[in-house]
């Protein structure tokens, strides 16, 4: 069967050899022009003057243009409609574009860029938390609160109390392949975007908008992207807004590629958060009560912050019940690029709150932080394990066996399978061995101290904007047997491709090589949803299998006619088609459809079931399910230096039933790699200015191949999802990330060891605030 087998990467081949095809290796046209934005160089304030001679009268420029020349409103925003593409005078972040140059090279276009002769009327920018909380700069009014019970009335009865802060950096996406776009001119003002782009038919229609054109008058197509991580579901829209731009003003085709350092200077990264929090127990560790007051740095303009900020607030259980929850969350406007979209949008700030509050918890009692986690876990609601069988009906219900326990939001939990999981891995990681080791270690080494943590998952999956979670799909299958299939995700390393084709050759009987899935393409597959939230195969995939199972109805239909048998008993398997003693191939029994005029071509629709969410009153059921998993990390620190490495991680993560395991462990292992960088290495400092420094690969860093673990045991919990998904699998794009949370505790354990005070860690623990944080330890501070 080819769902389930661990094939490889439809695109491997072409990945390893250089081959495969980014927007900035298409053959362009003679004449393509190459754009570049001229950057403002303060975070705030108005420009006063802008002489563009200079840049007009450099090598190659064949125009520039400042927002004035704009004939329309051209909006960058997926959201607001509060980003222009160009500055209109006013300045909100260093590095913001300010004018288009147009020229034909793109280092002629980087170099007249930097030409521009700019005045400013410059004002004191707004960077922090504490000067967006003075100046009240928010982007809604006053603060939001989902509530469940009484929270402060439990925090103060409790016999126990803890409280806290934690400060979480943000982190810059760092995508293989910068932004990039390239805009055709077509007959009659229509317009061909290739872009790198998480969402197509958004550039669509912030394109069309830009030109003043309907949206049919605009086909965006996208075959690939060399990552993007959430940051090309928004930010791609301003290249290929500028490109098509430019393209319709020259008649000329135009393509634009930002360099590193200007990507990092333009692009919005990850959202800062700082998390206080209070948290009232009893004597074995069990939450009576908690309250969050949540924090976040949005950045200049509005961008996909509120959806963040909520996504933060939905997890700030995490994997806990909590019989009582307050979490408040402000989201504050400041002069920097805007926060936008990031693997795990918002869920792993929140779910590190509340890690937090269980860690501290666990040492104001002297207790294991494992024991307390479980003890605080949701109820087991749990079907199936390792050795379980798949079956082919779906898990009984048993919600209506027993009253369920429900997130701070409403939502009920019918599917926590954490406690078999994590009873699993403790075992295969020998978790309880290795603590005691790490104990040992600790006494006797004075310089060098270890660390260990086991952190789990619980991840909501489905877009919290409910009308997103729907997708299409097209389908044709030839006449000799081949199927070319388009759907609305986009490819961008994770392997989705991949996984669609296999289950088109699954529901056709067929092997993957005869399936060809070609560039997502909005005149193929329209009003698509971004590849985001997870949602990519579960999405798309129902959608092709909604296609393909109504073009193997009518051939099961007509073939049952044809043979004089019944629909029932035509057989789509191996590559052939039988119906009693009759056997044909499938792509004679294509042909032979083809021959009585059957209709071989289908499109496919699919909507998530079961989502009724309201943000204002934050409650209801936000996600279709949940995806599960857990992790333990061993670290070692040096107390001398701060310097630290991460020694051994052991994950299980549940794919439920997985379409493709060995796609599907590389996405646990990527996604851990990336949830530890963003917790332990990668920082971003601005300057007072508002000057980013940490702008380009010398001065910012990401987890490289030596800071993997030396050892990496990652497996799959081998048990079906409950929902009716895709072949009854789970999402495993974003849930991954947040296990790298367990190396970020595994590095306080470490600390904790230096001396009696909770360690209080923030993020990121670079070896500086490793250092800092071994200090205050050793000085009981």
């Amino acid at each position: 069967m080819t769902v389930s087998a661990p094939l490889p990467h439809d695109a491997a081949a072409l990945h390893v050899t250089g081959r495969a095809r980014y927007v900035d290796d298409i053959p362009t046209p003679a004449g393509t022009l190459h754009l570049a934005f001229g950057l403002a160089r303060i975070a705030r304030g108005r420009i006063t003057a802008m002489d563009l001679a200079p840049v007009c009268a450099a090598p190659g420029v064949v125009a520039v243009l400042a927002a004035s020349d704009l004939a329309r409103d051209a909006d960058t925003s997926p959201s607001a409609h509060d980003e222009p593409l160009l500055s209109d005078g006013s300045v909100h972040f260093h590095g913001q574009p300010i004018f288009l140059v147009i020229a034909t090279s793109h280092l002629l276009a980087r170099r007249a860029a930097r030409m521009a002769e700019v005045s400013y009327a410059e004002q004191t920018p707004i960077l922090s938390i504490e000067e967006a909380l003075a100046a009240d700069a928010r982007f809604e009014e006053g603060p939001r609160v989902y509530a469940k019970g009484d929270a402060a009335a439990a925090i103060a009865g409790a016999a126990h109390r803890v409280e806290g802060q934690i400060e979480i950096g943000g982190q810059e996406h760092f995508y293989l392949e910068g932004q990039a776009a390239l805009a055709l001119p077509q007959e009659d003002g229509d317009m061909v975007v290739h872009a790198s782009t998480q969402h197509p038919s958004e550039v669509q229609h912030k394109v069309a908008h830009a030109l003043g054109r309907p949206m049919h008058a605009v086909r965006v197509e996208t075959r690939r992207m060399g990552g993007a991580f959430g940051g090309k579901e928004s930010q791609a829209n301003a290249p290929a807004i500028a490109c098509a731009v430019a393209a319709d003003i020259l008649g000329r085709p135009c393509k634009m590629r930002y360099d590193r350092d200007d990507d990092m200077a333009i692009t919005g990264k990850r959202h800062d958060f700082r998390i206080t929090y209070r948290a009232g127990f009893d004597a074995d560790g069990r939450i009576s009560g908690v309250e969050f007051v949540q924090y976040t740095r949005c950045g200049w303009s509005q961008d996909l912050s509120l959806p963040v900020a909520d996504r933060a607030m939905l997890h700030a259980d995490n994997a806990y019940h909590l019989p009582a929850a307050r979490i408040e969350s402000h989201r504050l406007r400041t002069n920097t690029a805007s926060a936008t979209a990031f693997r795990g949008f918002g869920g792993p700030q929140g779910m590190l709150g509340i890690e937090r509050v269980l860690d501290h918890i666990a040492h104001d009692l002297g207790a294991d932080p494992l024991v307390i986690r479980q003890r605080n876990f949701y109820a087991a609601n749990e079907r199936g394990g390792p050795s379980a069988p798949r079956p082919s009906a779906p898990p009984e219900d048993i919600s209506s066996k027993k009253k369920l326990q429900t997130t701070p939001y409403g939502q009920e939990v019918e599917d926590f399978i954490l406690h078999k999981m994590t009873d699993a891995l403790v075992t295969s990681s020998e978790y309880h061995a290795r603590r005691a080791e790490v104990a040992r270690w600790n006494a006797a080494n004075p310089v060098l101290k270890k660390g260990i943590a086991l952190t789990p998952v619980k991840f909501g999956i489905s877009f919290t904007l409910t009308h997103l979670n729907q997708a299409g799909a097209l389908v044709h299958v030839y006449q000799d047997g081949s199927v070319h299939l388009n759907h609305g995700g986009t490819e961008m390393g994770q392997g989705l491709f991949q996984k669609v084709a296999q289950v088109a050759a699954a529901r056709f009987g067929l092997e993957t090589g005869a399936i060809r899935i070609t560039a997502t393409d909005t005149a193929k597959v329209p009003n698509t949803s971004a590849t985001a939230a997870s949602s990519g195969s579960d999405l798309n995939g129902m959608a092709v299998k909604a296609a393909c199972d109504a073009i193997r109805e009518r051939m099961a239909n007509f073939l049952a006619e044809y043979f004089q048998g019944t629909p029932g008993d035509v057989i789509f398997a191996g590559g052939q088609v039988r119906i009693g003693a009759h056997v044909l191939s499938f792509a004679e029994a294509a042909k032979l459809a083809y021959e009585h005029r059957i209709s071989l071509s289908s499109t496919g629709f699919y909507k998530t079931p079961k989502l009724a969410w309201d943000r204002i009153k934050g409650a209801g059921r936000p996600f279709f399910y949940f995806a599960y998993g857990v992790a333990v990390t061993e670290v070692v620190i040096d107390r001398l230096t701060g310097e630290n490495r991460i020694l051994r991680a052991d994950i299980l993560h549940d794919a439920g039933a997985s379409l493709n395991p060995a796609l599907d462990i590389g996405q646990v292992e990527g996604g851990y790699v990336q949830g530890a960088g963003w917790l332990t290495t990668e920082e971003l400092v601005w300057d007072k200015s508002g000057r980013l420094s940490t702008h380009a690969p010398s001065t910012y860093k990401i987890p490289a191949a030596g800071d993997r673990p030396d050892i990496f045991n990652v497996a799959l919990w081998d048990a079906q999802n409950r929902e009716d998904t895709i072949y009854r699998s789970k999402a495993v794009g974003e849930p991954p990330f947040m296990l790298g949370i367990s190396a970020f505790l595994a590095l306080s354990d470490a600390i904790a060891a230096c001396g009696d005070g909770y360690p209080a860690l923030d993020a990121p623990a670079t070896a500086e605030q490793v250092f800092a944080a071994l200090q205050r330890q050793e000085n009981g501070v």
